[in-house]
């Protein structure tokens, strides 16, 4: 057996590992589906609660931002708002006529500038929580419209004087703008409603997702604060906050509309900050979680929550050696292939399959979303390596331009992003599987031929989205 081969099992083995987990989370979820959770009991005097709005140049959403969070169900003496603007641009004038027509309408909101962007989102939170008057602290995004009622419907989970923060659903107002937006939506929607819900019934950790939730003013400052050395801050005190002891609760019947990008190139600069931040996480909390007197089942998920993004890493690599592997077996019959590999490529789509089915309302998005996955692989694995050899990099925020229906054009408006580098080695990729497909056909090895499409797929998907975005961001 030669070299590439014994890389090509043993990266195909170590992703199945990965892929099965998403299995157990299925069956776990099948489980657990129908368990309820409930407030202890209510406040009989609704707590004094500070929401943070932390803005850096968003012109297009602010507005929608401000208003919502000015129609919370909630006694305007009894809540006070925060806007963190960090901005550089128009969003500023806009925040700060707002502000002065709420503040005469008699609503406590303050617009809050710094000196700096220092820390980035992380700074500018713990900044406005050092200002901060309520015992409670509700986050969201600029691009998140806060749902009326969300104040009432989490508040009261706080009574147990254990809960330190409370995660509410994201929903989403453009999921059919395009496949990109829909299978975004298939992944979110997959995270909140199996991986929240399932970690958080099951007693093991899960995370605040940066926005839409509420936090126990104690149990961020006593959990160290926010910080700003990772690029997921709210990953990183999520974790901190409950090796410290506090109980987090997910509510899955609350959600919050968020906009999803619609730019393949923003896209993709979102998911190089996400798993950048979840890798540089899992090196700085996992050795912690495994000294900590914890439930292996915690310990055990929380390596392939902090850790699950290392699989992209896998995933190209096995797109890299596929084809010498292949060419190294040259003399191995179709039969044997059909015993070693389609077994474990079989199991690892079963599993993913299963998993995206339970939030999935048409089928035949799920071999797309696995193939935008493959295709992303290369992004996401220089996020990986930059996290592992411990580079530096900015926070990037994800812009959004107020998108709810096919008709708006996002390409004509600011902060429109462009990569030129990365697409023409995605459309290489996408070329090399051509040679990859032509080769299972002269060895009439057919039944590989489905599993090598999506990788052929996925790659020239991404390549040329994001092509196609940078001529039309350059045309207009």
């Amino acid at each position: 057996m030669g070299i590439f081969v014994k890389i090509y099992l043993l990266v195909l083995t170590l992703l199945s590992i990965f892929c099965i987990h998403r299995f157990y989370l299925f069956i776990l979820y099948r489980k657990l589906k129908n368990t309820k959770i409930k407030p202890l009991k209510k406040f009989k005097k609704l707590p004094f609660v500070t929401v943070q709005l932390p803005v850096y140049n968003e012109m297009y959403v602010v507005k929608r931002l401000i208003d919502s969070a000015c129609k919370l169900n909630y006694p305007k003496d009894r809540f006070e708002i925060q806007i963190l603007d960090d901005s550089t641009d128009e969003t500023t004038e806009i925040i700060a006529k707002l502000t002065e027509k709420y503040k005469s309408l008699g609503f406590n909101i303050y617009h809050i500038r710094r000196n700096s962007r220092k820390g980035f989102k992380a700074g500018a939170l713990q900044y406005g929580l050092n200002l901060a008057k309520g015992e409670f602290i509700a986050i969201f995004d600029a691009d998140f419209i806060i749902p009326e009622n969300f104040l009432i419907e989490t508040i009261h989970y706080f009574t147990d004087e254990k809960v330190g923060m409370v995660q509410t659903c994201w929903d989403f107002i453009n999921r059919d703008y395009s496949i990109l937006t829909k299978v975004q939506s298939l992944i979110l929607t997959a995270h909140f409603k199996i991986e929240h819900f399932v970690r958080n019934r099951s007693g093991r950790f899960f995370n605040f997702n940066g926005t839409a939730g509420i936090w126990r003013k104690e149990a961020i400052i006593s959990s160290g604060g926010w910080q700003d050395d990772t690029l997921t801050e709210d990953l990183d005190l999520s974790y901190r906050a409950q090796l410290n002891g506090w109980k987090f609760i997910f509510l899955e019947n609350v959600k919050s509309s968020s906009e999803l990008p619609v730019n393949m190139n923003a896209f993709k600069k979102q998911q190089y900050r996400w798993t950048k931040g979840s890798v540089q996480s899992f090196i700085k909390l996992f050795p912690e979680i495994l000294k900590k007197d914890l439930p292996f089942k915690v310990k055990l998920e929380a390596f392939f929550h902090l850790g699950g993004n290392f699989s992209y890493l896998f995933v190209l690599i096995l797109s890299i050696i596929m084809y010498p592997a292949i060419v190294e077996r040259i003399n191995q019959g179709w039969y044997q292939l059909l015993f070693s590999d389609f077994p474990i490529f079989l199991v690892s789509f079963i599993s993913i399959f299963l998993f995206y089915s339970t939030v999935c309302e048409n089928f035949l998005i799920i071999p797309v979303l696995m193939a935008v996955c493959i295709g992303m692989s290369i992004n996401n694995s220089f996020a990986v390596i930059s996290a592992i050899i411990g580079q530096k990099s900015e926070f990037e925020r994800t812009p959004k331009f107020n998108i709810k229906s096919k008709k708006d054009k996002w390409f004509l408006k600011k902060y429109t992003e462009r990569l030129f580098f990365l697409p023409f080695v995605e459309i290489l990729m996408g070329l090399y599987y051509v040679f990859v497909i032509k080769f299972a056909i002269i060895r009439e090895t057919f039944f590989s031929i489905p599993f090598i499409l999506i990788f052929f797929t996925g790659f020239f998907y991404c390549g040329f989205l994001s092509f196609f975005h940078n001529l039309l961001v350059r045309a207009k």
